[in-house]
């Protein structure tokens, strides 16, 4: 694959390296070994029991993280090999960027958040980071998985100034200096956020509609998915039902993928960046949607917004869900031995329950809150 790569690929020889310098693998890549480690991490297969949009005791076969990055890994190869990108580190990225995340999906996120409001605060993307820079305990010599920086450049994909800041103290010039100068992370990196985009969107319409919160002439409805069930009805005027929805979501992601890969063409030929550090010093992402394109991506996600996820039912278990969370930060905190030793000795007792907390799943933060306050709020 590298002999094929485009100028402006990042190239696993050219990595600028580990935190903690190791020889290489002698039949791996450098972002080979890095999806590696991340697949075999604790903390990856936590997410097969953490929530996308419906908690875990709402049926089998509605999304979870782990599925979610499943799917975003799978749409970031493909956009990556269209466009002679670093497709191995593509992949590392997606299996990564939602390591951090806690239970219960956004509540969860926004509960923990405010119980750190007085505490640095809490934010899933740096969460993430901190999983593959300490909180993952599997070698011998240091803490963390040790990636490779643009692994670790991809998986944050937010942050604050603040944080920035405390994070280029300490490793300056490093994953966090991007949000200080205004640079651009690794074009892998960037298509990843899109394939993450385009992964929601779809695989959440599917959802909605199993679920019967949302409805197939809801989603008919919406100028991304109106045109393809058009399309699939004119050449198949009797499909109707699920067949009719996957073959709308099936047109929709192929198009979207097809847009990013017309346009980011489009962009890079303009741009003609000479390497990988030189598209990083655009002023703006060269891997995008067109604007058409990116318009009716925005106007979905407002839809799922609005029908979806703020639906009165979903709502209901995301209301039981912060609270458990809260309820939680607050039992460990008066009391750190209720966690296990590791968390409890910690002298930032704050960060350290935050850590514990984020890293459960769905029902094992269900089982502990009913082990510490008695109080069974949702099923496990």
């Amino acid at each position: 694959m590298t002999s094929s790569l485009a100028p402006w690929a990042s190239r696993p020889g050219l990595s600028r390296g580990r935190r903690y310098p190791q020889p290489p693998a002698p039949t791996r890549s450098e972002f080979q070994r890095d999806r590696d480690r991340i697949v075999h991490s604790s903390a990856f297969r936590r997410l097969v029991y953490k929530t996308q949009v419906f908690v875990n005791h709402e049926g089998d076969m509605f999304r979870t993280r782990l599925t979610h990055s499943l799917e975003v890994a799978q749409l970031a190869r493909a956009i990556a090999r269209a466009l002679n990108l670093e497709e191995d580190l593509a992949e590392a990225i997606a299996l990564a960027h939602d390591l951090g995340h806690t239970p219960f999906g956004h509540a969860g996120q926004d509960a923990l958040n405010a119980c750190m409001a007085a505490h640095g605060g809490f934010e899933h993307n740096l969460q993430s980071l901190r999983v593959v820079d300490v909180l993952e305990q599997r070698y011998p010599d240091y803490d963390g998985l040790n990636l490779c920086f643009e692994t670790r450049e991809g998986i944050l994909k937010h942050c604050s100034p603040s944080n920035a800041r405390r994070i280029e103290q300490a490793e300056p010039g490093g994953v966090a200096r991007r949000f200080l100068d205004g640079t651009q992370p690794s074009l892998e990196a960037q298509l990843t956020n899109l394939a993450d985009e385009i992964a929601y969107n779809a695989h959440d319409l599917d959802d909605g509609v199993r679920s019967g919160l949302l409805t197939l002439e809801q989603v008919a409805a919406e100028p991304l998915a109106a045109r393809f069930h058009a399309q699939a009805l004119a050449e198949h005027p009797r499909l109707q039902g699920r067949r009719l929805l996957y073959e709308t979501i099936r047109r929709m992601l192929s198009e979207q993928v097809y847009d990013v890969i017309r346009h980011t063409r489009a962009a890079l030929a303009e741009a003609a960046p000479a390497s990988a550090d030189a598209a990083r010093a655009a002023p703006a992402p060269l891997v995008r949607f067109g604007s058409d394109m990116r318009a009716q991506s925005s106007a979905l996600k407002r839809f799922l917004f609005a029908n979806l996820y703020r639906h009165p039912q979903v709502e209901a278990t995301m209301q039981a869900a912060r609270q458990i969370v809260r309820e939680l930060f607050a039992a460990y905190c008066a009391d750190p031995a209720q966690m296990p030793a590791s968390f409890a000795a910690r002298a930032e007792r704050e960060r350290a329950v935050a850590d514990f907390i984020a890293g459960m799943t769905d029902r094992f933060a269900i089982s502990e809150h009913e082990r510490l306050t008695g109080r069974r709020l949702m099923p496990r």
